[in-house]
């Protein structure tokens, strides 16, 4: 057993002493003991029977009632006709005479078997089913939003269609002006040409006369024939008459000619789903066996990567893990012989941010923060499947059912958003709580990873806000895990790489601690595994529950054995 001084666990004291490590338990009290303190335990009631019982097998103990009737006597039988526990001294009274009486014990198991059931048929089928109707629901609003952008568009567009045409409509009837004034004044100007020659010549005729009346040569005189008649004839007045714009009348009929909306309409139908038979997950044909937390977890083998610094690993099989680190090169490793299989250099010479992942499938899938893109790594060839534009993607992880989840930041830095994405299309987008605040925190220089839990549950580690925040598949927060009291160093809560297993744990690395957060799909913190840890980074776990850690401290990816 650990030195609770010098441990690297946080593990159950003795609820007596407050020291020594929980060996016994009382099922009676549902108290935790040391063996030291089991008689003093016993001494300080016995009015009670108490049932002490090793530590794993606390709760196994049935909790007889006391009688109503008979006050401190014990029920041990269960009375079929009346519902109710009683005790021998209710059985000696005949009471429940000719009643069918049965072993509280057995009425116990049988209670506990439809709860069981009952509970089964919540986690495994109606809460599920729950999940992929919220996600049908999310996933419908998403396309009404989309299709009311289509629609919004669709009506500007007609409208600039017909602003087009009433441009052009208007350019017509002005040309068509145009062309009348100038006709029009063409004419009246020729005609005033034709007056300013007629004005001219009868100057002409009058300087005549005047020199005629000046004169005294008879002959001279008798010469002249003045042409008064040819300018008494007055010349036509031209009159012009303008265009007039007689505007067509704007009413109701505009719209019709523009067109309607048809009315929106909204139908229930209570038929309209039906109850899920199994999970979406792998597993959801049966719950997995439950396994018990190691009190002192092992280390089972080190892999030496040889990176100037390690980030990430990621389970490619039992055998094979996938990592990278500081620069462009992802490298898979044998876990056994600790040899190096395989390396891969990104398309872009980046290094991958921040997270890389492997699918069911068995490709490696990585985020390039550099070029904003999510890549997948197919047969030793590099295929682009998600472009950004005015985001830069971080972490990036594959779903149970095949999708990616990816999150990224804006390129101011302002704004967070998660996005699942099925091949290269957006299916849903989480960025905002019920109350309009953003779930994610934003700033330069920060990390994000992302997992998704065996409940559908999405788990990213959030190392500016100190915290791993979880949201159920719907995109709804759940909760925030921000640290345990005491830490292993009394530092600061700083998570990086996030993983979960089996049994649904969520465990998150927490570098200024150096050590592992293990807490339960509810956030309840549960252990931490420290095993001479070096600024654990990057996570993940194997089929078989066995924990990878990458050290960015010494460059070696630890395999950690935590599970019974």
């Amino acid at each position: 057993m650990m030195d609770p001084r010098t441990s690297a666990q946080d593990v159950m004291r003795c609820d007596l002493c407050e020291i020594a490590v929980v060996q016994m338990h009382c099922d009676t009290c549902l108290v935790n003991l040391c063996k030291a303190c089991v008689g003093e335990h016993f001494s300080v009631d016995f009015s009670k029977p108490h049932k002490i019982v090793d530590f794993k097998d606390r709760k196994s103990t049935p909790l007889y009632p006391i009688c109503t009737s008979h006050n401190k006597e014990q029920c041990i039988m269960y009375c079929k006709q009346c519902y109710i526990p009683v005790c021998s001294d209710c059985i000696e009274s005949n009471q429940h005479l000719g009643h069918e009486l049965s072993k509280i014990v057995r009425v116990l198991t049988e209670k506990k078997n439809i709860i069981i059931k009952e509970r089964n048929e919540l986690n495994d089928i109606i809460y599920p089913t729950h999940q992929d109707i919220a996600s049908d629901v999310q996933n419908r609003i998403s396309q009404l939003e989309k299709e009311y952008g289509d629609l919004s568009t669709a009506i500007t567009k007609h409208g600039e269609d017909w602003h087009r045409e009433i441009d052009k409509l208007v350019q017509k009837l002005k040309a068509e002006i145009d062309e009348m004034k100038n006709t029009q004044l063409q004419t009246l100007q020729k005609h005033l040409d034709e007056i300013n020659k007629t004005m001219s010549d009868i100057k002409d005729e009058i300087h005549s006369l005047e020199i005629a009346i000046d004169t005294n040569d008879l002959s001279e005189l008798f010469s002249v024939t003045p042409n008064v008649q040819i300018y008494r004839n007055l010349p036509h007045k031209i009159t012009v008459s303008l265009p007039e714009f007689i505007p067509g009348k704007i009413h109701e009929e505009l719209c019709k000619l523009f067109g309607t909306l048809s009315s929106s309409s909204f139908t229930s139908d209570k038929n309209g789903y039906s109850m899920k038979t199994t999970q979406k997950s792998p597993e959801a044909g049966s719950s997995p066996p439950v396994k018990q937390l190691l009190d002192e977890p092992e280390t089972v083998t080190t892999i030496d990567t040889g990176y100037g610094q390690l980030y990430n690993v990621a389970c490619l099989s039992d055998e094979e893990i996938w990592t990278s680190g500081i620069d462009s090169t992802m490298k898979l490793y044998s876990i056994n012989q600790g040899s190096l299989l395989k390396s891969i250099t990104t398309k872009s010479g980046n290094r991958p941010w921040e997270d890389i992942a492997v699918t069911k499938s068995g490709d490696l899938v990585y985020a390039d923060y550099n070029n904003r893109t999510v890549n997948i790594v197919k047969n030793e060839k590099i295929e682009e499947v998600i472009r950004q534009q005015n985001w830069i993607p971080h972490g990036v992880c594959s779903t149970s059912p095949g999708d990616l989840l990816v999150i990224m930041d804006s390129d101011d830095n302002k704004q967070t958003k998660l996005a699942r994405y099925s091949g290269s299309t957006e299916k849903q987008t989480i960025q905002f709580d019920d109350k309009g605040k953003s779930v994610y925190s934003c700033g330069l220089y920060y990390t994000y990873y992302i997992t998704e839990n065996r409940n559908l549950d999405i788990c990213v580690s959030d190392n500016r806000a100190n915290a791993v925040v979880v949201v159920n598949q719907a995109g709804k927060l759940r909760f925030r895990y921000t640290g345990h009291t005491p830490t292993l160093k009394n530092r600061p809560f700083y998570p990086q790489g996030i993983t979960t297993d089996s049994q649904s744990h969520i465990l998150t690395a927490d570098i200024n601690n150096d050590c592992v957060h293990i807490i339960d799909q509810d956030g309840q913190f549960l252990h931490y595994i420290d095993c001479g840890l070096s600024r654990p980074w990057g996570l993940c776990i194997d089929t078989n529950d066995n924990l990878f850690v990458a050290q960015c401290g010494n460059r070696k990816v630890k395999k950690i054995k935590y599970l019974q």
